[in-house]
């Protein structure tokens, strides 16, 4: 069993490490294609909005998986190459929607693998391996696009055609981290996968958890409340973004190296040194106050992003910031569904969020490429700050009138 631990742990750890120089040049690729391949703002909102819909798609891999409990690991084999390679390609592929259909592509099976991991996790490691495994990752992945990211910069910024050759390439290691998966193959681990896993169910799984959320929201109010605040403070974020290219490269003018340094660097730090910070908070006050405080902080960002042009600086400000307020999201965000739930079963409240996530995916990028040209940049930002403001706003009028008695 200690054996199965330590090969679980460096085939997880491993395929995270050799798949971080890709996603950490796909990071940046919305202003690669800005700056190369001219993109439109529409195209700009399809890439955006391709990352938190991939959510929608993803159960059909998952499916898949599911009706094979046996075949889980060649699964995630097969997953691991697929999401990466398109990429392969890059070199030779002068079509900017192949790309942005790739990393939609992407997203969607590396979302979707997520429950296999899990299930791999519940047989191969014990409990308190788990929750450590799974913050190593997260911490490989902030800490290793922060230092390619520089590297990255420097070769983009000095070799204009580069950029094809770094995703190919990084897309190629991220196929040979695949390597890695066989080494937690288990018969004893793979046989005793629940069977239940083999009866599902697409319907179960695509079309009726649509009922059962709208049947919670309507059942539990303080929770509907919190998806509309949530709701508006990811909307303010999400409009920005179809605007970020035109600023950052049209009239900041900005390189790759200060755009990975802002993006990449700063933003991480910003997360890993406030997660303490975040945690010790989330122990003390109700999720309503903790979230406002998180739009909050989101309120800022654009106004410090604005003032960029006043002194470098201040980007990189903006964007710890952002990181701040990102690790307080990630918090709040995914532990809502135990606030919520209680003692009572989560998954459907996990479920909410992530549809909720998706569905807004599908709709704002489009709307903030759309007040683009009448808008300009700064205007839409502005607006994402307005959006945030109301959210915070929201939330703290929010628990006031749920305190109120009668209130339901």
């Amino acid at each position: 069993m200690n054996t199965l631990v330590k090969r679980t742990q460096i085939a997880f750890i491993g395929i995270r490490l050799l798949g971080t120089p890709c996603w950490c040049i796909l990071g940046m690729l919305i202003f690669i294609l800005y700056k190369y391949l001219h993109v439109t703002p529409f195209q700009i909102a399809i890439l955006i909005a391709l990352k938190p819909t991939s959510a929608l798609l993803s159960p059909y891999w998952s499916h898949a998986i599911y009706q094979r409990p046996d075949k889980i690991i060649p699964n995630l084999m097969g997953a691991n190459i697929l999401r990466h390679l398109p990429f392969l390609f890059t070199p030779w592929v002068h079509s900017a929607w192949f790309l942005i259909f790739a990393f939609g592509f992407y997203m969607m099976l590396s979302r979707a693998t997520i429950p296999a991991w899990l299930e791999m996790f519940k047989f191969n490691l014990p409990k308190e391996k788990r929750e450590q495994l799974i913050g190593y990752g997260t911490t490989v992945d902030y800490l290793g696009t922060a230092l390619l990211a520089i590297g990255m910069g420097i070769l983009l910024d000095r070799y204009p055609e580069m950029w094809r050759w770094l995703i190919s390439g990084t897309a190629a290691i991220g196929i040979v981290s695949t390597v890695l998966l066989p080494l937690i193959a288990s018969q004893q681990a793979v046989a005793s996968l629940p069977l239940t896993l083999s009866g599902f169910k697409l319907k179960e799984k695509i079309i009726t958890p649509w009922k059962q959320v709208w049947t919670l929201l309507k059942g539990r109010k303080d929770f509907a409340l919190f998806q509309i605040g949530f709701m508006l403070g990811g909307g303010g974020l999400m409009i920005m973004h179809p605007a970020l290219p035109k600023l950052f490269i049209d009239k900041l003018h900005l390189s790759f190296v200060e755009m990975g340094v802002a993006i990449s660097l700063c933003k991480g730090m910003g997360v890993a040194l406030s997660s303490s910070f975040w945690t010790w908070l989330f122990r003390h006050l109700h999720i309503f106050h903790l979230s406002a405080l998180v739009t909050l902080f989101a309120t800022l960002f654009p106004f410090l992003l604005l003032a960029t042009s006043l002194h470098l600086s201040l980007l990189y400000c903006a964007f710890i910031f952002y990181g701040v307020m990102q690790g307080g999201s990630e918090l709040s965000w995914h532990m809502s569904a135990l606030v919520f739930a209680k003692e009572k079963e989560s998954s459907l409240f996990s479920i909410t969020n992530v549809l909720t996530v998706g569905i807004r995916g599908c709709f704002i990028p489009t709307l903030g490429a759309l007040l683009l040209p009448f808008c300009q940049p700064i205007g839409v930002i502005l607006i994402g700050a307005l959006l945030c403001l109301s959210a915070s706003l929201f939330f703290l009028f929010s628990y006031r009138y749920l305190a109120l008695p009668n209130s339901g």
